[in-house]
C-alpha cells in the first residue's frame, strides 16, 4: 500500500478501533474516523490487515472474553456486558463459533491446562530459580514510535526484523542516541489468538509531538500511566519464554494482585549487539490494579 493518506486513514481507523472495540461500534462511527465510505475502507483495511473489520473487531471481542475467561473469576454474564454483549445466548453462540467450546468449557479447560503447565515446566529451572523476585512500580505516561509485529511471539527472527525496522528508520530521523530507551508492548496472548494476529509492538520512548509526519505503518502513541509487577529477566529473549512460564504457572496463581487489561511491557536494559546472550537483561512489567 503506497498511498500515504489510505495508510493515515487506515492507522486512524486501527486506533479508535483498539480502543474502542468493546463498544457498539456503527458505520457512521467508522466513516467519520477513515473520512471513507464504509465499502471503500473496508477495501483498504482487508488488504492491510487480511480480515475485514466486522471479523476484527468480533475476533479481538472474543479473544478478550478468553483473556477474562483465562485471568479472572469474572462471571460469564458480566464478561459478556463488559465487552460488549447484552445477550449472554448471542455471546455464548459467538464464543463457541470461534473457540469450538462454550465459555464454561474453556475456563475448565484453562485450569487444567494450567495444572499440566506447572508439572511440565523444565525442572532444572524451577530448581535453578525456586522463587522470583518482584517490585511494585508505578510507570509515568511513556510517548512512543512503534511497529507492530503480527506472528507468534516465538518468532525470534521476525520480531527482529521488525526492530531493524523500527531502529532503520529512527535513526533516519536522528530519534535514537545512547540514551534512548527500547521498550516492548505484548498485547496478546499465543494460547488465545491465532499466531498471524499475535500482535508485539517493538517501540522506542520520544518526546511528542515530532518534528515530521511519521510514515508507512509506524505510529505514535501515548501508554498513560499504569502501576505493575516488575520481574527481572537474565538472559537471551529467546529464553524469557521460560520465564514467562515460570512467572505465570509458579507465581501469578498464587498472588493477591488483581490484573489489569493492559499490554505487558518489556524494557530492554542493555543491547544484544555487544552483551553475551546469558548477560541480557529485561524487566517485565505486567499490569495490576
Amino acid at each position: 500500500m503506497s498511498n500515504p493518506t489510505q495508510l493515515e486513514r487506515y492507522k486512524s481507523l486501527l486506533n479508535f478501533l483498539d480502543k474502542r472495540f468493546k463498544e457498539d461500534i456503527t458505520i457512521k462511527d467508522i466513516e467519520e474516523v477513515s473520512f471513507y465510505s464504509y465499502r471503500n475502507i473496508n477495501r483498504i483495511f482487508l488488504a492491510l490487515h487480511h480480515e475485514t473489520i466486522g471479523k476484527y473487531i468480533k475476533r479481538i471481542k472474543l479473544e478478550k472474553a478468553a483473556q477474562y475467561l483465562k485471568y479472572s473469576d469474572t462471571s460469564i454474564s458480566d464478561i459478556a456486558f463488559n465487552i460488549g454483549y447484552s445477550d449472554i445466548a448471542a455471546f455464548s453462540k459467538a464464543f463457541k463459533n470461534q473457540f469450538n467450546c462454550s465459555p464454561s468449557q474453556f475456563r475448565e479447560t484453562q485450569e487444567l491446562k494450567l495444572q499440566i503447565q506447572k508439572r511440565a515446566v523444565d525442572t532444572d529451572y524451577i530448581h535453578k530459580k525456586p522463587s522470583i523476585t518482584f517490585e511494585i512500580e508505578e510507570l509515568p505516561s511513556l510517548d512512543i514510535l512503534y511497529l507492530t509485529y503480527h506472528g507468534t511471539y516465538e518468532n525470534i527472527d521476525g520480531i527482529k526484523n521488525t526492530w531493524e525496522q523500527l531502529v532503520d528508520y529512527a535513526l533516519k530521523n536522528n530519534l535514537i542516541d545512547d540514551d534512548t530507551i527500547c521498550v516492548a508492548e505484548i498485547l496478546d496472548d499465543n494460547d488465545i489468538t491465532d499466531t498471524i494476529h499475535c500482535r508485539y509492538n517493538a517501540a522506542i520512548v520520544i518526546e511528542l509531538p515530532l518534528k515530521f509526519e511519521v510514515e508507512g505503518l509506524f505510529r505514535t502513541k501515548t501508554i498513560a500511566p499504569q502501576k505493575y509487577i516488575k520481574f527481572l529477566h537474565k538472559g537471551s529473549h529467546e529464553d524469557s519464554l521460560i520465564t514467562y512460564d515460570y512467572i505465570y504457572t509458579h507465581w501469578m496463581t498464587d498472588i493477591q494482585f488483581e490484573l489489569v487489561d493492559k499490554p505487558t511491557i518489556e524494557f530492554f536494559l542493555n543491547d544484544e549487539t555487544d552483551t553475551p546472550a546469558d548477560q541480557l537483561l529485561t524487566e517485565i512489567y505486567i499490569p495490576i490494579k
